[in-house]
């Protein structure tokens, strides 16, 4: 197994469909649709996040993360995460490499709780602006600052405003986010 960042491309595209649906569900209504979108049309083109697998032998991807860098420009906050087995162990080990090789920050979940991110080595943790705690790894600058950067976001309210004004573009975004399910 080895831990890759997935290059520009349509394997790329796959895998990030793949990783909204997981994180949001078959239920979240447009929700992965717009992450989808606003990830590969506006912070992928800004070099403002990176998609991460673990891959099998096969090449075959175990486990994704989108890591989006923080508003500093020093740090990397993961923000979609998931397994994509029945185990977690593939997301594990997965964050346990990105943490151990990158400034991460994450904030826990319902699926990222804190004792697995500690697993994962996650061993620092702080508090945002909204007051809810933030774990970080080692090489994160917040760690010996204390001070925490948000990490960038796109409007996912101006995503949608495009959907509705724009109908080729939400039917190319919509095709290409079901072909990306059928490809992963």
């Amino acid at each position: 197994m080895k831990v890759v960042s997935l290059e520009p491309g349509a394997r790329r595209d796959a895998c990030l469909a793949r990783l909204c649906a997981a994180v949001h569900g078959t239920q979240a209504g447009l929700a992965p649709l717009v992450a989808f979108s606003g990830t590969r049309h506006l912070l992928f083109p800004a070099e403002a996040a990176r998609l991460w697998a673990l891959l099998d032998n096969k090449g075959r991807p175990l486990a994704l993360a989108l890591l989006v860098m923080d508003e500093s420009g020093e740090g990397m906050a993961v923000t979609l995460a998931a397994s994509l087995e029945e185990s977690r162990e593939p997301l594990r080990r997965l964050l346990r490499d990105l943490a151990l090789n990158a400034p991460l920050s994450v904030t826990p979940g319902e699926t990222l709780d804190e004792a697995f991110l500690e697993a994962c080595g996650i061993t620092r943790w702080v508090k945002n602006a909204q007051g809810e705690r933030v774990g970080l790894a080692f090489q994160h600058p917040a760690a010996l600052s204390g001070r925490l950067c948000a990490p960038l976001a796109f409007d996912e309210s101006a995503v949608l405003r495009r959907f509705k004004q724009e109908r080729t573009f939400f039917e190319a975004e919509k095709q290409a986010f079901v072909e990306g399910l059928a490809d992963a």
